[in-house]
């Protein structure tokens, strides 16, 4: 979805929501979208109200989860699952979905790898390293971690 902004990628979500139960059709991308949607139906209630949650925030620190940002995150997760990128995210995705018993689980997964890959960023001032995502998924299949010989330290 290119670099939407929080209310662009609210917006999407909406209108995916909105169109589903108009009947309209669906590009490929929202049919994605609705997917993730139907399966929380503890977030459908706010799908459905637009007016009431576009602005809302979320607060970590009072415990709270963000739904946008919950359900974004199973779409970018889906989206490199179709594009292999990172390269071997399909294939690991796919063990941790057989591991657990469903693909969603799995996604589950794969979240805790984006945020730790992000949050290492942004503690480090860096890029994101992909490495950090796929060895989270490494250990969560039971593989341990898998050294990146490209970068200088991770020598066996």
């Amino acid at each position: 979805m290119f670099n939407p902004s929080r209310d662009e990628a609210r917006r999407f979500l909406f209108d995916t929501w909105q169109k589903h139960h108009a009947g309209q059709p669906l590009t490929d991308l929202e049919r994605i979208a609705l997917a993730i949607e139907l399966e929380h139906p503890e977030y459908q209630p706010m799908l459905a109200d637009p007016d009431r949650y576009l602005d809302r925030d979320w607060r970590p620190e009072g415990g709270e989860t963000n739904p946008f940002l919950h359900m974004m995150m199973h779409l970018s997760i889906e989206e490199q699952v179709s594009i292999d990128q990172p390269a071997g995210v399909r294939d690991l995705v796919d063990r941790l979905a057989a591991r657990l018993g469903t693909r969603h689980d799995a996604q589950h997964a794969a979240m805790d790898g984006l945020a730790e890959m992000i949050w290492l960023a942004q503690r480090n001032g860096s890029m994101p390293d992909p490495n950090v995502y796929l060895n989270v998924l490494r250990r969560r299949i039971g593989e341990g971690e898998a050294f990146d010989l490209a970068r200088p330290g991770d020598e066996p």
